[in-house]
């Protein structure tokens, strides 16, 4: 959520600007390199958990990297329309925080059982992407299940991804103009 704000910040948005880059391909490519970053993570997560851990992949793995591919792409779409709302790198952060990771990490169902928390809360945390995210990996993980149970939850991300990357795209075309 910092590579806008910081453009804004060091001066060269403008010079970005000026350059016949749609407000998409600029996305992308600010996109591109947390992208492969993210790969290489995720990548390192699979394997240190099947390997060092022991933890059996018992479903797809394909379905495991499609879906994280999709999750981290709409991740990093949430990072560039919060960047691409705030000059600041400070508050690019701090709303970052605020809607991605705080929320991702405790109501998505990977520390906490989402049916042990307050209805208003399991509520709220149907509009989490992660809950998804975590509820194809323990499927696919340690349960083996596939894409006949878990295309809801697969659908739901890509729309979250799609919508995400629409709203940066148009955010990005409002400070162009």
């Amino acid at each position: 959520s910092l590579t806008i704000a910081r453009e804004w910040e060091n001066g060269t948005m403008e010079q970005l600007l000026s350059t016949p880059v749609r407000p998409a391909e600029l996305a992308l490519g600010k996109l591109a390199a947390y992208f492969l970053v993210g790969l290489v993570d995720m990548a390192i997560c699979i394997l240190v958990g099947i390997f060092l851990f022991g933890v059996p992949l018992r479903g797809s793995l394909t379905l495991l990297i499609v879906s994280s591919l999709i999750f981290l792409f709409g991740s990093l779409c949430t990072g560039i329309l919060i960047s691409a709302a705030t000059r600041s790198q400070l508050v690019a952060y701090q709303l970052g925080t605020l809607v991605s990771f705080l929320p991702g990490f405790l109501l998505s169902g990977f520390i906490y059982s989402i049916s042990g928390m307050p209805r208003i809360i399991q509520v709220i945390s149907l509009f989490v992407p992660a809950r998804y995210f975590i509820n194809i990996s323990k499927g696919v993980f340690l349960k083996g299940i596939g894409l006949d149970v878990l295309w809801p939850d697969l659908l739901l991300l890509t729309g979250y991804c799609a919508m995400m990357f629409f709203f940066a795209a148009r955010k990005l075309r409002q400070k162009v103009v």
